[in-house]
C-alpha cells in the first residue's frame, strides 16, 4: 500500500522465465515429438510452469499446437504410404573388380497389410472394428450374455487331466 492507501502495481512473486522466443523453440521441439515433461526439461521449468506459460500466453500454446499438427500430419501420410504402397528413386552402389558403378534405380514397397489393418481400424472404427457391438435401439452397447450349464462345466473339467492323473 501506498501513503495514500492505493495498492501498488508492483508484481507479487518470482518473474516469469517466459521468453518470446520460447515460442519457435517449443513449436520445433513439438516437430521432434517432444512430450511436454522433455519440453519443460529443456526450458528448465516443471511441467505445471509450462502449462500456465500455455495458459497465459497464447501464442505460446498456438506454437505448440502448430508444431504437433505438422508432425501428426508427417506421421499420417508415412502411414498412408506404407499401408498403399509406394516407390521411391535410389541409387545402387557395386564394386566388380576394383570397379565401382552407380545405377539409378527405383525402389518399390509394396501396401503393409497391418498398416492397412491400424489405419482402417482407427478411421472407420464402425466398419473395421474387431468385434462389432450389438447396439440397442437407444444406441448404447449391449452386453454379451454368456451361458454355461453346468452339465457344459463338468464336461470341460472332465476332459482336463487332473494334476494327480497327469503326475503319474
Amino acid at each position: 500500500m501506498t501513503a495514500k492507501g492505493k495498492a501498488s502495481a508492483k508484481p507479487v512473486g518470482r518473474p516469469s522465465r517466459y521468453k518470446e522466443e520460447f515460442c519457435e523453440q517449443a513449436k520445433k521441439l513439438c516437430r521432434l515429438g517432444a512430450t511436454d515433461k522433455e519440453m519443460a526439461d529443456f526450458f528448465g521449468v516443471a511441467v505445471s510452469t509450462l502449462n500456465l506459460w500455455k495458459k497465459n500466453h497464447p501464442q505460446f500454446s498456438e506454437s505448440l499446437k502448430a508444431g504437433k499438427q505438422m508432425a501428426d500430419a508427417e506421421v499420417a501420410e508415412k502411414l498412408f504410404q506404407r499401408a498403399t504402397g509406394y516407390s521411391h528413386p535410389d541409387v545402387h552402389i557395386s564394386n566388380f573388380q576394383g570397379l565401382i558403378t552407380q545405377t539409378p534405380i527405383t525402389k518399390h514397397y509394396p501396401p503393409d497389410p497391418t498398416s492397412m489393418i491400424f489405419w482402417l481400424k482407427n478411421r472407420r472404427p464402425d466398419l473395421w472394428r474387431d468385434k462389432p457391438e450389438p447396439e440397442g435401439d437407444d444406441g448404447k452397447v449391449l452386453p454379451v450374455k454368456v451361458e454355461i450349464s453346468v452339465k457344459d462345466a463338468r464336461i470341460r473339467d472332465d476332459d482336463q487331466p487332473n494334476a494327480k492323473q497327469a503326475a503319474s
